[in-house]
């Protein structure tokens, strides 16, 4: 499924237009991104938490010539952990 679709599934659901569908599913996606970027956790309960993970840097090998070592820096990277009642509606 694509945003498309998900906004039509709300918009059909919740009773409402598409562009309203719209700017609350923008309106989530932004609120969560805001929330994590300022390295905070936003838990939906049941469904599951979204935050920041620091990756580590470390030394790797250059694809292109594998004789030569690179510094891959570290990294931040949105995470999600799935929540108990979304890991059983999955099985």
């Amino acid at each position: 499924m694509n945003k498309a679709a998900l906004i039509d599934v709300l918009s059909e659901r919740l009773g409402i237009g598409k562009s309203e569908s719209e700017k609350t599913l923008n309106t989530l996606v932004e609120v969560i991104t805001n929330t994590i970027k300022n390295g905070e956790e936003v838990t939906i309960t049941g469904f599951g938490a979204f935050s920041v993970h620091q990756r580590k840097g470390r030394i790797g090998v250059n694809p292109r010539n594998p004789s030569e070592k690179i510094d891959i820096p570290s990294v931040r990277t949105p995470k999600f952990k799935a929540g108990k009642s979304l890991k059983e509606a999955v099985r």
